[in-house]
């Protein structure tokens, strides 16, 4: 009987670290990935920029400063999105990754390798998100019956 109460006691305490092994992988995983598809794209800018010597009409220019306005953008979205992962895995060393930030409970696994950098679970989530949208509602309301104010 004590050998069992063993088994189980140990096969409990290896699932957090298997969860965190897991956790970690995925992190990093998805780190290495992000951090591969920035220095790409940063080199193909690059590369573009030091081959550009044709001479473009308006039209062409203004398309060619679009295109590079969103490649900037997106350059710019995956050091935010790596910036979080790397928080994320600070947060793991410290033992609070894949906890609510709001109500402390585990963040289930599915949204975590959905959202690896997630910091509530989707109920605090969506209900931080309601908040907002009424937060929003309520300052334009007031926003726009000042307009009526001034006259």
């Amino acid at each position: 009987m004590k050998k069992e109460t063993t088994k189980v006691a140990t096969a409990v305490s290896a699932e957090p670290r298997s969860r965190y092994a897991e956790l970690r992988r995925m992190l990093e995983d998805r780190q290495r990935e992000i951090h591969a598809h920035v220095k790409g794209k940063i080199r193909d800018v690059r590369s573009e920029a030091s081959g550009k010597s044709e001479v473009f009409d308006a039209v062409e220019s203004s398309e060619a400063d679009i295109q590079d306005d969103i490649e900037f953008a997106l350059i710019q979205m995956k050091s935010e999105t790596l910036n979080k992962i790397n928080d994320a895995l600070a947060r793991l060393e410290n033992g609070n990754y894949g906890n609510c930030f709001e109500c402390g409970e585990e963040i289930a696994e599915k949204r975590l390798r959905a959202l690896p950098f997630a910091v509530r679970c989707k109920e605090c989530e969506e209900a931080r998100e309601v908040a907002e949208k009424r937060e929003r509602q309520v300052a334009s309301r007031r926003g726009s019956s000042s307009l009526f104010l001034d006259m």
